[in-house]
């Protein structure tokens, strides 16, 4: 993966180049010098991004979210979330009771689809993220996924979710989760942008309150579709 200088990581998000090298400077950008000149590895600065995503409110996610999508350089384009996720990636219940077997059972999940090939190899590389950044939220939902994409073994972007019975402790943080998503983003730059969508769609609350009452995988797949089109529809009031 390349390295950003400070004009090409300015343009990325959407700052001035003297925006960056301050930013840089006072330690808010992840970037080291190189002959007197800011360098900024693409791996850190897409970290940086999920940090952010994870800390934002409705309103900085939809900027986050826009900027992301005006950027060109996506080797993969992305439509709508519920696209990623077929029937047949999503399990009510999800019968695991351990952060192990969660994680294996969402690799399996997404593996019946036939767009994973390798099911052993994301669960490892899922497991991987989660000791380094639990990826469980305070409203008992996780978002899993690899550090990296892991584009060897998928064929595109693609979503599973799983609904377990019951919340079970999935962080050394003690968060109880019940709801899990699993993010196979096929670069960089498309993860980044699944991520913000989904994370203004559980900012709502609705959504995932009914994909815990949901009774089926088709009933989780309305649930998501739904929140996406009033998402779109709030959208298009704001823009009129």
């Amino acid at each position: 993966m390349d390295d950003f200088d400070v004009g090409h990581l300015a343009a990325f998000l959407r700052l001035t180049p003297d925006q960056v090298i301050k930013l840089a400077e006072r330690g808010k950008l992840p970037g080291r010098r190189v002959q007197n000149e800011w360098r900024f590895s693409e791996a850190e600065i897409h970290h940086y991004m999920e940090q952010r995503i994870g800390r934002s409110d409705e309103e900085q996610l939809g900027d986050v979210e826009e900027m992301l999508w005006e950027t060109k350089t996506v080797q993969e384009p992305i439509g709508r979330i519920v696209d990623l996720c077929p029937l047949e990636a999503i399990a009510v219940p999800l019968n695991a009771r351990t952060r192990g077997s969660v994680i294996r059972s969402m690799a399996d999940l997404a593996a019946t689809t036939g767009l994973l090939w390798d099911a052993p190899a994301m669960a490892e590389a899922v497991r991987q993220r989660e000791e380094l950044h639990p990826t469980a939220l305070d409203c008992g939902v996780a978002l899993l996924h690899p550090r990296r994409p892991q584009t060897s073994i998928l064929a595109q972007s693609l979503m599973a979710v799983g609904v377990c019975p019951a919340p079970i402790p999935f962080s050394d943080r003690g968060h109880l989760t019940d709801v899990f998503f699993l993010l196979c983003s096929y670069d960089d730059r498309a993860h980044l942008k699944i991520l913000a969508r989904l994370s203004r769609l559980l900012s709502g609350g609705e959504m995932v309150t009914n994909i815990r009452e949901a009774g089926s995988p088709a009933e989780v797949r309305e649930a998501l579709e739904r929140a996406e089109t009033e998402l779109e529809d709030a959208e298009l009031e704001d823009e009129a």
